[in-house]
């Protein structure tokens, strides 16, 4: 009776899953430098041929980049690949404001609702955290600050629904979120009563993921996103309207 060959993972494809889920799972992150080659051979148990040989296929494929001399670091290829044509789109299509608004409705609600459910005491801790660095740029009123402690917060939440492609997409749109000017967070930091509006929002959030409460957790974060919406509206309505006002205003000096 012949028996079928047994064929054994060859050892660099183990270390690909590894480190890939390490990227999936967001403990590496874009930007990130791997650790020196030594040290993460030892780490994994390896030969550093077979560790060299999964950085390959890892760069090959995108997921990382290395450098001469400057070490290995995870590229943002998960999140571009999404966001780079959608961020195009967005600068050359205003009636896509709208849609992706919606969206990040749709998701953040469900991401907080997963986290209120899933999110692990580590997971609490780091929330915890990025609160009071939010609640630190707040008093700061550093605009720059405010806004990427916004992002840090929203990004903490995606990841603690435990949900890698949640995760994922919540950053890419994050990312291009910060990018696109028109549609910065800072944008609404710079107004008293609607900043304190976001922090208030912000707290109802991490209130109710750290009460397990899913519900109030996705109504939240719901609610955050509509006031944003409006608020946004409100502030092109504003700038339409100041815009026609100084043209007239030209016109009439003009015809003096």
């Amino acid at each position: 009776m012949a028996y079928p060959k047994v064929t054994l993972p060859k050892l660099s494809d183990m270390i690909v899953q590894q480190l890939e889920k390490r990227i999936l799972d967001g403990v590496l992150k874009p930007g990130d430098r791997l650790p020196p080659e030594r040290q993460l051979a030892e780490e994994f148990g390896v030969s550093r041929p077979s560790l060299r040989e999964a950085i390959q296929q890892l760069t090959s494929r995108g997921l990382l980049s290395s450098r001469q001399g400057g070490g290995t670091w995870v590229t943002d290829r998960l999140e571009t690949a999404f966001s780079d044509p959608w961020e195009k789109l967005l600068n050359q299509h205003e009636e896509l404001h709208g849609d992706l608004l919606e969206f990040r409705r749709v998701l953040e609600g469900t991401v907080a609702r997963c986290a209120a459910s899933r999110a692990t005491p580590a997971d609490l801790e780091r929330m915890q955290r990025c609160v009071d660095r939010l609640q630190q740029a707040y008093r700061g009123g550093e605009l720059a600050e405010q806004a990427q402690a916004d992002v840090e917060f929203h990004q903490a939440v995606a990841e603690a629904s435990h949900n890698v492609l949640f995760a994922h997409l919540s950053g890419s749109l994050l990312a291009m979120l910060q990018r696109h000017v028109k549609d910065n967070i800072a944008n609404l930091f710079a107004v008293g009563e609607v900043a304190e509006a976001l922090r208030e929002q912000h707290l109802a959030i991490w209130q109710a993921i750290r009460g397990r409460q899913p519900d109030a957790a996705q109504q939240a974060a719901e609610r955050h996103i509509d006031f944003v919406a409006d608020t946004l509206q409100n502030q092109m309505l504003l700038a339409e309207r100041d815009a026609r006002a100084r043209l007239r205003l030209e016109q009439e000096s003009a015809g003096r």
